[in-house]
């Protein structure tokens, strides 16, 4: 069930053409930009965008030139994730395993996770409720216990991957909202 899903909302990302997901990425990096909770947020920790993810190099610029921390995931090969702060996006990052970018580890810091005031999620699919369908590694479902309680988690999307219904299991997190190109989704 799951893997059907997954395939087929990477099928409908993976439809939109380079110029389709830039546009739709800066629309939905702008309605983040919106957000009290991104706004009010000192330390916001980011992923990197990875293939036709949503575009999330704008974000990290606004957020650093903005004068927030910004913490971006080290994922680990125990398939659990060390937030390291960056301070510079050309300096502090190199190619990991699977292609993603990711923090030097001679250049970057871990912090506590308890640190972080606003968390923004990657995913393949995601439904009205919140609920997130990931790549299948569980990362980010072993990571989000580690923050401090009410800690914003709001996931970034295409349109076309938002599905009527993902029938979460037990240990997957939802996200307490969803944003896209054309709306922020209140879960």
């Amino acid at each position: 069930m799951k893997q059907e899903l997954r395939n087929q909302a990477l099928a409908l990302r993976s439809q939109l053409s380079a110029d389709q997901r830039y546009l739709k990425s800066v629309a939905a990096v702008n309605r983040v930009k919106s957000l009290p909770a991104y706004r009010q947020a000192g330390t916001v920790m980011l992923y990197l965008n990875f293939r036709d993810e949503v575009e999330t190099t704008i974000l990290v610029e606004d957020a650093l030139a903005s004068g927030k921390r910004v913490v971006v995931p080290l994922c680990n090969r125990d398939r659990t994730i060390t937030p390291m702060e960056i301070a510079n996006l050309q300096d502090d990052l190199q190619f990991g395993t699977w292609g993603i970018r990711e923090p030097k580890t001679d250049r970057c810091s871990p912090i506590d996770p308890a640190e972080i005031d606003l968390v923004l999620v990657p995913g393949v699919a995601f439904d009205l409720k919140g609920n997130r369908l990931g790549y299948g590694a569980g990362y980010y479902d072993r990571f989000i216990p580690l923050l401090r309680p009410g800690v914003p988690l709001a996931a970034l999307a295409f349109e076309v991957q938002i599905l009527p219904d993902m029938r979460p299991e037990a240990h997957d997190r939802s996200m307490n909202m969803v944003i896209t190109e054309d709306r922020i989704i209140n879960c």
